[in-house]
Formats: C-alpha cells, structure tokens, sequence
C-alpha cells in the first residue's frame, strides 16, 4: 500500500514537473519570438553593411540601444552596437548565433541584466543568465573577453536597487575568477552625496540616460578598452 502511494506520488511529481519545464520552455520561446523582428533587421543591416570582424561588440538592453553616439564616443575603435530595448541577458544568448558569432569580435561590452531584476529575476538567475551568455558567446567565438556593464541606478528603478546590487555584486565576484571575463561598476559616480541616483543623469522617465550618464561609462570603459588593445583616438 505505502508502495503504491509513494508511486502515485511520484508520478504526480513527474507530472508537475514537466508541465512547469513546458511553461518555461514556451514562455522562453515567447520572449525570443517578441525580438525577431529587431534581429531580422539587425540580419538585414548587416547584409547590407557587414561589419568588419575584431570589432568591440556593445549588445543588451535600451541603454545600449539608445547609446546613438556609440562610434563618436570611442573614436578609432570599430564599435557594433547590437541593443534591443527591453531585452534581458538569456534574449541576447538566444540569438548570440546572429548577433555575436557572425562578427567574430575582439571583445564584447554588455549592459543587460536591469529588465530581468524589473520583470522578476532573483539575483542568482541574474548570475546564471550571464554565465549562460558568456558560454554562449564562447561557442562561437572562442576565448572572446566579455566585459559586464554594472547595472545601473536609477530613479524609476530605485525600489529595486537592493536586488540589482546583490546582482552586480555577484557577478563581480565570479567575474574574478574567470579569464577574460571583466566587471565595470559604473554605479558609484551615477549616484550623489547621499547614495540616490543623479536626477541630472537622466531623461524625464527616470530609466535611461542622457549624455552626462554615458559620459561616465565612456570614462570606465576607456581603460578596458585599452587594455584589450584598441586605441580611442581624441576626438
């Protein structure tokens, strides 16, 4: 009796958890399918205009995407800026075979990681999604350095501030114990005396930056860049 109780058990088990997998499968799949048309037209530019390959590959979210000045802010370095607003880190692993592979890049910057805490990522799911990228990255485009964009405080985001902290910080550390994996934190000088995030730093909704903000990552990323051998020319 206890036999056949513990197997219905099992078996009910079993069930839940592949009726989950299936729920996580197809909502992966949604979340792919709704940046198809941002790549397709990614695909389309570069059919058009390929990039040269040993490039520095800026990809994530809108702040990457609205990053317009990209080009002139790095003068010298060839910069491709692959951001889709809104996106989150396992969107850009789902399409790193489109979006990463084909330019063979010296080094990749990315800023991802904001939207997952805002839409319900623990920190560790965070960590695990940039992992997963970074492997990603790597299967085709072997030993690429991959640089991590601190998140970003901000106003519209402050009540969430905590979690992306535990984030950034997780990621710093195991950042370190891996080759060519570099941790950026820009979030000290985006915030004031009083630990807030700089009003002056962004645009009227409170989420994205205006130059002033890119200002500041373009002084971190300078170094990072030069260590990795390209040379921002002045402007």
């Amino acid at each position: 009796m206890k036999r056949t109780i513990w197997q219905a058990w099992r078996v009910l088990w079993l069930t839940l958890w592949l009726a989950t997998l299936s729920m996580s499968v197809s909502a992966t799949e949604a979340g792919s399918a709704r940046w198809k048309p941002d790549i397709d037209a990614f695909t389309a530019a570069d059919q058009a205009h390929p990039p040269a390959a040993g490039g520095v590959l800026f990809i994530g979210s809108s702040s990457i995407r609205f990053w317009a000045t990209l080009a002139a802010d790095f003068p010298g370095v060839p910069v491709i800026n692959r951001g889709f607003g809104g996106s989150a880190i396992p969107d850009a692993t789902d399409y790193a075979e489109r979006i990463v592979w084909p330019y063979r890049p010296r080094l990749i910057v990315m800023y991802a990681g904001d939207n997952d805490i805002a839409e319900g990522a623990s920190p560790a799911q965070v960590l695990a999604s940039f992992q997963a990228f970074v492997t990603k990255a790597r299967e085709g485009v072997p030993g690429v350095p991959v640089v991590y964009v601190s998140i970003k405080p901000s106003l519209a985001r402050l009540a969430l501030w905590s979690q992306m902290q535990a984030a950034n910080e997780g990621i710093r550390a195991w950042a370190v114990t891996q080759h060519d994996v570099r941790f950026v934190d820009i979030a000290p000088g985006m915030l004031d005396a009083h630990g807030q995030p700089r009003a002056e730093l962004f645009r009227p909704d409170g989420l994205h930056m205006l130059p002033a903000g890119y200002a500041l990552w373009i002084q971190a990323l300078k170094p990072v860049l030069a260590d990795y051998g390209f040379t921002v020319r002045a402007p």
